[in-house]
């Protein structure tokens, strides 16, 4: 085998300023990269809290604002509710009591006592219970009450004879329908 020659600079030969410039090089490229690197993943991680800091802040503003939704529906139907009883209110306020009142005033006699008067708004109903003197009275009364203009509808829907009285008066309930009154 033939024997291999290798020549190594001398001292003579050789190039320090070069070879220390291209390793001055390196080391700057190196420092320039680690810098580099340095400063993407701190630019990553301030992106990274950023979103982090995004969702939660758009959780914690979901979650109020389902609270808020559901509270502003409760209440929303709380209001549905009032309207709907000021409107029931209302209808009885404006119901036409002159009217119904002078009907029944003429149609009863000294012979019938009223006792109560119950409207049914909705219904245009009225329920009427009172006393009268005996049946004849009592049958006269309701057919009085048809008479009347307003009046549509009258029926005596129960009455009881008072045994325990010695004038044996007729407790009685009838029902009334009234008309379009204005």
């Amino acid at each position: 085998m033939p024997r291999l020659r290798l020549k190594f600079p001398d001292h003579g030969q050789s190039a320090p300023h070069v070879d220390f410039s291209i390793l001055l090089i390196g080391l700057l490229v190196l420092a320039a990269a680690l810098f580099q690197f340095r400063q993407i993943t701190e630019e990553v991680n301030y992106w990274s809290n950023r979103v982090e800091r995004l969702e939660k802040q758009q959780q914690q503003k979901a979650a109020p604002r389902s609270r808020s939704t559901l509270r502003i529906r409760e209440i929303s139907q709380e209001i549905r509710k009032e309207i709907i009883k000021a409107n029931a209110i209302l209808d009885q306020i404006n119901l036409p009591w002159e009217t119904l009142f002078d009907s029944i005033e003429h149609a009863a006699t000294e012979e019938i006592a009223l006792l109560s008067l119950q409207p049914n708004v909705s219904g245009r109903s009225l329920r009427i219970s009172g006393e009268a003197k005996n049946m004849s009275k009592l049958l006269d009364f309701v057919e009085a009450l048809e008479r009347e203009l307003i009046f549509e509808n009258v029926h005596l829907l129960n009455y009881k004879i008072k045994q325990d009285n010695p004038h044996r008066p007729i407790v009685f309930f009838l029902t009334a329908t009234w008309i379009g009154i204005s």
